[in-house]
């Protein structure tokens, strides 16, 4: 048994489009390490959703696997077939979705919801609602046995997203991809699924996968980091390392964008300048380098290499090769 739950390796996902093809992702290589929590982060577009769904199987239809292997629980899941998929779906891989209000069948109960997703075991229909409320009460809803006759309606965005969390992991998985749970959710209710998350984890021992635009929730919750910008993994390594020494200016950039940084009043919030790169058309050189306010020629012309800034902490950045970002 291998020490990552997950790997991918050399990952790149090309879109056919009318203007040719869009390189959604390039040469990507993520890790997840059994019992640990990997957070993902980067703006709109940078290839967090191709990702994940190229993860679980459920890519559009003009979607192209140009290179790469996902290895989940030592088995390539790109070599699997659709049936194969099916079988770990929801079982050994599990999803949370952004929004928690349209996760759910508006007209079902929680209950039947929760109860009809354990079609693959043979228990009693009994039994499975029992093991529904447990679920709901380790996740934090009161009441849970009368609350499973209740439809979603009646419960709160951020109640529906701990039910979401609940039926996700209702089946004990070995990786839970939780695609930006909180973002939805007001900041009092977002420390609450955070906490919740963790406990579970390290209750259930369960991999996390955790999809996210804010900085603060992957410092909190995740133990590695992975940036992306433009379908690539631009820095990774501990969250230590990367928020406190980032080495490629694009995590730097993000980490000064963070309201949280911000020491002094304002009128106007900072923002990265320009915009991402067309996928279609990219750059000769490093993909951020419009956009950078440390570039130099070797940039415009030359792809940079994955260096590695100290073990464990690697960033795609020429300034990488000598010195951290200052």
């Amino acid at each position: 048994m291998t020490a990552d739950i997950l790997k991918i390796t050399d990952l790149s996902i090309h879109y056919d489009t009318p203007r040719g093809a869009l390189k959604a992702l390039r040469h990507v290589n993520v890790s997840v390490p059994r019992g640990k929590i990997v957070g993902v982060v980067g703006e709109s577009g940078c290839g967090k959703s191709t990702l994940i769904s190229t993860i679980i199987r459920l890519l559009a239809n003009n979607a192209k696997v140009a290179s790469g292997s996902i290895v989940f629980d030592d088995q390539d899941l790109l070599a699997l077939s659709e049936t194969q998929m099916r079988g770990l779906r929801g079982t050994d891989i599990s999803m949370v979705f952004q929004d928690p209000m349209q996760t759910h069948n508006p007209v079902l109960t929680i209950g039947r919801q929760m109860t009809d997703i354990q079609y693959r075991d043979k228990s009693t229909t009994a039994e499975k609602r029992n093991r529904a409320a447990d679920m709901l009460a380790l996740v934090g809803i009161p009441d849970p046995v009368q609350r499973l006759d209740q439809f979603p309606h009646e419960f709160s965005g951020g109640m529906r997203q701990r039910i979401a969390i609940a039926m996700a992991l209702m089946a004990r998985p070995k990786l839970l991809i939780a695609d930006e749970p909180t973002t939805a959710l007001d900041a009092t209710l977002e420390v609450q699924i955070i906490k919740r998350l963790h406990e579970l984890q390290a209750e259930i021992g369960c991999s996390i996968l955790f999809i996210s635009h804010h900085l603060g929730v992957i410092a909190e919750l995740c133990e590695e980091v992975v940036v992306m910008y433009a379908g690539e993994v631009v820095e990774q390594g501990s969250v230590r390392d990367v928020f406190h020494s980032p080495s490629h200016p694009y995590t730097k950039a993000l980490l000064d964008c963070d309201p949280g940084h911000i020491k002094e009043k304002t009128r106007s919030l900072p923002t990265i300048p320009g915009e991402i790169p067309d996928l279609v058309n990219l750059p000769a050189g490093c993909a951020f380098a419009p956009r950078c306010s440390q570039v130099f020629d070797a940039c415009r012309s030359n792809r940079p290499a994955w260096n590695e800034c100290k073990p464990g902490h690697h960033a795609l950045c020429h300034l990488a090769e000598t010195e951290t970002v200052s």
